[in-house]
């Protein structure tokens, strides 16, 4: 299967040259803090233009792997809550990116809740907008896309603990997940309710997120898949978090009556 590009020329440039000129921009490498090996990122999926130096905060600080697993949300109601591709190729104006089919296979093995489907992956932006910064950072990657669409905490954990297995197995794999953080309320509420849920994730705490986020009204998008890589991380026994940068939409549009929260951290 090739998976077509859903949102190049809206949530990034169609343009191979624009593209890669605006992830170099956005990732450009601090010359007092070389690259490191980390276990895990948690990165923002909006618009570039938006989150986009949020995320190349994070994987410019990192040293990136040839596997890694995506780990994002399933934003439509349409296709299988937890979506798997194991096969096949993903385009972006920059070219096909292969599926690691091996790893798809371990994974599949380990979590017998993950059901392969396109409809799902289809139009789905928050795994496609990480690959452009993959293919300029860490040229001839293969991956494995998994889309979340559950909010059941006991599926999440599942899913967490059959991602710490197959790492476990696998050291050279790297997890990437995403999501952004509280939506279209105002920039001081925003920040407030943020701060709630990064403390949860600076802790390493799946159930104290998935809690906040639920008690507060924190509409973070990418709530099941963070909790289920905080849930393989403490399985990995990781034991640092780091906030590398945070955002909200309005310090790019300058709009402070409804924003998006971006976080981005690097675990290990």
């Amino acid at each position: 299967m090739l998976r077509l590009p859903a949102v190049a020329g809206r949530f990034y440039p169609a343009n191979p040259e624009e593209l890669t000129a605006l992830v170099r921009k956005y990732a450009m490498p601090q010359p007092d803090t070389p690259p490191q090996r980390v276990k895990a990122c948690l990165v923002p999926h909006a618009g570039l233009v938006f989150s986009g130096h949020v995320a190349g905060a994070v994987l410019s600080r990192i040293a990136l792997p040839q596997r890694i697993v995506i780990l994002g949300v399933r934003h439509f109601p349409r296709g299988e809550s937890l979506a798997i591709n194991t096969s096949g190729a993903w385009r972006t104006p920059l070219g096909d990116v292969p599926i690691d089919e091996t790893l798809a296979a371990a994974l599949m093995k380990e979590c017998s809740m993950l059901r392969e489907d396109r409809v799902a992956h289809g139009a789905e932006h928050s795994l496609e907008v990480q690959l452009p910064f993959l293919q300029v950072l860490s040229p001839g990657f293969s991956f494995v896309p998994i889309a979340l669409g559950t909010a059941r905490f006991d599926d999440l954990v599942a899913v967490g603990e059959a991602l710490a297995r197959v790492l476990a197995a696998h050291p050279e794999v790297f997890l990437l997940t995403t999501s952004d953080l509280n939506h279209y309320e105002n920039d001081a509420t925003t920040r407030v309710k943020d701060k709630k849920a990064i403390d949860q994730i600076l802790a390493l705490n799946p159930r104290g997120l998935y809690d906040v986020c639920r008690n507060e009204d924190i509409s973070m998008c990418g709530l099941g898949p963070a909790v289920a890589m905080l849930t393989a991380l403490r399985a990995l026994a990781a034991n640092r978090a780091e906030l590398v940068r945070y955002a909200t939409s309005a310090d790019v549009s300058g709009d402070t009556s409804s924003v998006v929260g971006y976080a981005g951290f690097i675990f290990s």
